[in-house]
C-alpha cells in the first residue's frame, strides 16, 4: 500500500516546464471606425434565424448545415483531434497487460543432466536422449510506466487538449463561414433571377417597339436609321437575356454546391431583394467583444497555448526519465497447479535514463518549439487584425449603403419619368427616336444597378454579422 501511495504521490507532484504565457495585446484600436460613441452590444448574440428571416433562405441554410462536405470534414477533424488527445492523455497512466501462455520444449540429457528426467512432472516425458515438458504461465504486467517528474507527458497532453479545442473552434468558424457563403450565394441567385425577369420584360417591350417601327418603315413613315436603332436595341436585350440566363444557372450551381444536395422543389417562394427581411443596421460592440465572439480568434488563441505547452515538453526532454516495469503472475508445469502453492512469480524493474548526447536534436526540438510559438503569436495577432478590418468594412457599408440605395432609387424614379416623357415627346414629334432609345436604355441600366446595389447592401450586412462572430448557435445558447 505504501508503494502505491508513493507512486501516486510522484504522479501528482510532477512539475511543469511550460513557460509563462502572457497573451499579446491586440494590435488594433480600442474603437471601430464608423462606430457610434456608445455602440450597443455586438450583434453576434443574434441568432441566424432572426438575422435571416426569409423562410426559403432558412430552409436552404438548414440543408447546408446538414449536407455540406466541408463542414463535415471540419467535424471529423474535431473527432480526430479528440482521439489524439486521448492518446496523449493515456500515456500518463500505467499500461497494464494480462497474458497467458503455454510453452512446450525439449532439453537434451547432455545439457540438462540425465538425473533431471525423473524430476519432470506436469506432462513431462523422459527419453534416453533427454526429456520434454510443458510450462503454463499467467501474468499481469506493468509495461514501462513513466513517472512524469518534469511534466513532459503532462505538457504533451495539454498541447493535444488545446489543439482539440482549437479544432472545435475551427469547426464553429467553418459553420459561420458556411452560413455566410450560403446567404451570399442565395442573394446572388435572387439577383440573377430578378435581373433575368427585368431583362425578359424589357426585351418584350423592345421587341414590340421594334415590330411597330418595322411596320412604320414598311409604310414609309420612318427612316431605315430608326429601324436599325430599334433592331439594335432589341438584339442587345437578347444578348443581355442570354447573359442573365447564364448567371442564373451559375448562381444556382454555386448554391447547390454549398448545400451539398439538389434544392428541394417544395421550398417556400423566394422573397424579392427589396423585401428581404435581413437585418442591415447591426451594432458592432467593442473590439474586445470581437476577440471573445469570433471562433477563429479563439482557435488561434488555443493554438498559441498548445505551442507554449510544446516548449514545456521540449524543455522536460533534457531531464532524466524514470520508468517502472513490473510483472506479477504464476508459472507451473501443470495447468491444474498453476494458481496453487508457491508458483507465484514477480519482478520489479525501475529504470532511470538521462540524455547525454543526442547530436543536438533536443536543442533543435526546443528551438523549433519556440519558433512555432512565435508563429502562433503572429498568427493570433493577424487573425485579430483581419477580424478588425472585416468589421470596419462592414461598418463602412452600414454607414453608406442605405444612403446610396436611397439615392439610386431616386435615380430610377427620374429615369422612369424621363422615359415616359420621351415616349410622349417622340409620339408628338418633338424628340428623335435616338433620344427615346437613350432614355429607355438609361432606365433599364439604372434598374439593374439598383438591384445589384440592394444585393451588395444585404451582402455587406451578412459580412458584418459573420465578422462579428454571429451564427455560433452553441455560444448564443449559453
Amino acid at each position: 500500500m505504501r508503494k502505491i501511495a508513493l507512486v501516486a504521490l510522484l504522479m501528482t507532484s510532477a512539475c511543469s516546464m511550460n513557460p509563462r504565457l502572457d497573451m499579446p495585446t491586440p494590435p488594433v484600436a480600442t474603437q471601430f471606425p464608423n462606430a457610434a460613441p456608445q455602440e450597443p452590444a455586438s450583434a453576434a448574440a443574434i441568432d441566424w434565424r432572426t438575422m435571416f428571416g426569409d423562410p426559403r433562405l432558412q430552409a436552404i441554410i438548414e440543408l447546408a448545415l446538414a449536407n455540406n462536405r466541408d463542414l463535415r470534414v471540419s467535424t471529423l477533424n474535431v473527432e480526430a483531434a479528440r482521439a489524439q488527445f486521448r492518446v496523449a492523455q493515456g500515456a500518463q497512466l500505467p499500461q497494464v497487460d494480462a497474458t497467458g501462455s503455454y510453452n512446450r520444449q525439449r532439453i537434451p540429457s547432455s545439457t540438462a543432466g540425465a538425473g533431471l528426467g525423473g524430476a519432470i512432472g506436469g506432462g513431462g516425458a523422459a527419453t534416453p536422449s533427454g526429456f520434454e515438458f510443458g510450462q503454463y504461465s499467467a501474468n499481469a504486467a506493468l509495461t514501462s510506466f513513466e513517472l512524469d517528474l518534469f511534466g513532459r507527458l503532462r505538457s504533451q497532453s495539454q498541447a493535444a487538449f488545446e489543439r482539440y479545442l482549437a479544432s472545435d473552434e475551427g469547426r464553429r468558424a467553418a459553420r459561420i463561414a458556411l452560413i455566410g457563403s450560403v446567404v451570399d450565394a442565395y442573394l446572388a441567385e435572387q439577383l440573377a433571377r430578378e435581373q433575368l425577369a427585368l431583362t425578359q420584360s424589357t426585351l418584350a417591350d423592345w421587341n414590340s417597339s421594334f415590330e411597330i417601327t418595322r411596320r412604320q418603315h414598311a409604310a414609309k413613315q420612318v427612316s431605315g436609321l430608326e429601324l436599325a436603332q430599334a433592331e439594335g436595341q432589341a438584339r442587345q436585350a437578347e444578348a443581355d437575356l442570354a447573359a442573365r440566363q447564364r448567371a442564373m444557372a451559375e448562381a444556382t450551381n454555386a448554391l447547390q454546391l454549398l448545400v451539398g444536395a439538389p434544392l428541394p422543389t417544395d421550398l417556400p417562394a423566394p422573397i424579392t431583394l427589396a423585401d428581404q427581411p435581413i437585418l442591415t443596421q447591426l451594432p458592432a460592440g467593442l473590439p474586445s467583444e470581437l476577440i471573445a465572439n469570433r471562433p477563429d480568434v479563439r482557435q488561434a488563441e488555443r493554438e498559441l497555448v498548445a505551442a507554449n505547452a510544446d516548449i514545456g515538453a521540449a524543455r522536460a526532454a533534457f531531464f532524466p526519465r524514470l520508468s517502472l516495469t513490473g510483472l506479477l503472475g504464476f508459472t507451473s508445469l501443470s495447468f491444474d497447479n498453476l494458481f496453487k502453492g508457491d508458483n507465484r512469480t514477480w519482478s520489479f524493474t525501475p529504470q532511470i535514463s538521462q540524455p547525454i548526447f543526442r547530436g543536438g536534436s533536443l536543442r533543435g526540438e526546443l528551438r523549433l518549439a519556440k519558433v512555432q510559438k512565435s508563429i502562433a503569436v503572429a498568427n493570433y495577432e493577424r487573425v485579430i487584425q483581419t477580424g478588425f478590418r472585416e468589421v470596419a468594412d462592414g461598418l463602412a457599408g452600414r454607414a453608406t449603403y442605405f444612403r446610396q440605395s436611397e439615392a439610386q432609387r431616386r435615380v430610377v424614379d427620374a429615369a422612369e419619368r424621363r422615359s415616359k416623357l420621351s415616349v410622349m415627346r417622340y409620339r408628338a414629334g418633338f424628340d428623335s427616336r435616338l433620344e427615346l432609345l437613350d432614355a429607355q436604355r438609361s432606365e433599364y441600366a439604372v434598374r439593374q444597378t439598383l438591384l445589384d446595389l440592394r444585393r451588395q447592401e444585404l451582402s455587406s450586412a451578412t459580412g458584418l454579422y459573420r465578422s462579428l462572430g454571429g451564427g455560433d448557435e452553441e455560444r448564443v445558447s449559453k
